[in-house]
């Protein structure tokens, strides 16, 4: 347990960069006991961010929040609030601060941005207040969370078990140019699970991952091997999806992606490429296309850590 704070620990505002991720794979095993899902999912890190400021509040201050995003909640609903409570009270802290976010990420698009802020904040409130605990002594908060928010604490290429909340960084560390495609409609993640749950017939599961990880190991891993569960159900989920899923794949493949899928329940699309001309000319046509469409580059496991010990001044 942390030591009890009886006044805060830091008078410097902190500026954070809060990644977004994508799903390079994703397969869905079962249920569990508890009610969640058992997964296989590679994690992967890419550059677009939210920007997140810490401001430190004295002794019997509350925790804030403020965003100027109308989709983002600015009470205690909020998963950065919820990521700062928790730390307080595991820290024994008395202080409170003031959490400022501007987002990038798109919201209910798939990419993690409501976990990833959560992860940023108790990395940044752990140096702000002193407590020392980092990413290992973080991960049981984070694991209560969400499922995601353990991965933020680690970032890069990244096979996660479980819940998808046991995390394990790859040997290989995916090195791409990454174009990000809104499909123009939400799905909820609930209701693709319920679908995907609904299925008459069992299935049978691909083991698409663990070859993905056996070929990494080997030096030559396939992005091509990799696949989605949940991308038929969310098109079944969401029939108009359809369509407009299968003009961003072809758009992407024609442009070179050597994936092109669904990240996670969507609604985001992403092709991943090896070189920066076909991302510029997948985008190029998506956006003349009439659809919202942002480049970003993979960042991996060393380049995650490098930007977050820059930024808590490690």
């Amino acid at each position: 347990m942390g030591r009890p704070m009886t006044r805060a620990t830091a008078t410097q505002s902190l500026r954070l960069r809060s990644f977004a991720k994508i799903n390079l794979g994703l397969e869905v095993l079962g249920t569990r006991a508890d009610g969640y899902h058992e997964l296989r999912t590679l994690f992967q890190s890419i550059d677009l961010a939210d920007e997140i400021v810490l401001r430190p509040r004295p002794k019997g201050a509350d925790v804030t929040v403020a965003c100027g995003h109308p989709l983002v909640p600015r009470d205690g609903t909020n998963l950065a609030v919820r990521a700062a409570e928790a730390l307080r009270a595991f820290g024994r802290v008395e202080a409170g601060v003031h959490i400022e976010i501007e987002k990038r990420i798109p919201v209910g698009g798939g990419l993690g941005g409501g976990s990833s802020n959560a992860a940023a904040v108790l990395r940044g409130l752990d140096v702000l207040w002193r407590l020392g605990l980092g990413p290992e002594g973080l991960h049981v908060l984070a694991r209560k969370l969400g499922a995601d928010v353990p991965y933020f604490l680690v970032g890069g290429t990244v096979l996660g078990l479980a819940r998808g909340d046991e995390v394990y960084p790859l040997q290989g560390q995916v090195r791409a140019h990454v174009v990000l495609v809104d499909a123009g409609l939400p799905v909820s993640t609930a209701a693709v699970f319920r679908r995907l749950d609904e299925c008459l017939t069992p299935r049978e599961n691909s083991n698409s991952i663990f070859y993905f990880v056996s070929r990494d190991l080997e030096g030559k891993p396939e992005l091509r091997l990799l696949t989605n569960d949940l991308e038929r159900a969310a098109l079944e989920e969401a029939p108009v999806l359809k369509e407009r899923a299968e003009r961003i794949r072809g758009v992407l493949v024609q442009a070179g992606a050597e994936l092109a899928a669904l990240s996670g329940s969507g609604s985001t699309y992403f092709g991943l490429f090896s070189d920066a001309g076909g991302a510029r000319r997948a985008r190029s046509a998506l956006v003349a296309a009439g659809f919202t469409a942002i480049g970003a580059r993979t960042l991996s496991l060393g380049q995650y850590r490098k930007v977050w010990a820059r930024s808590l001044g490690r």
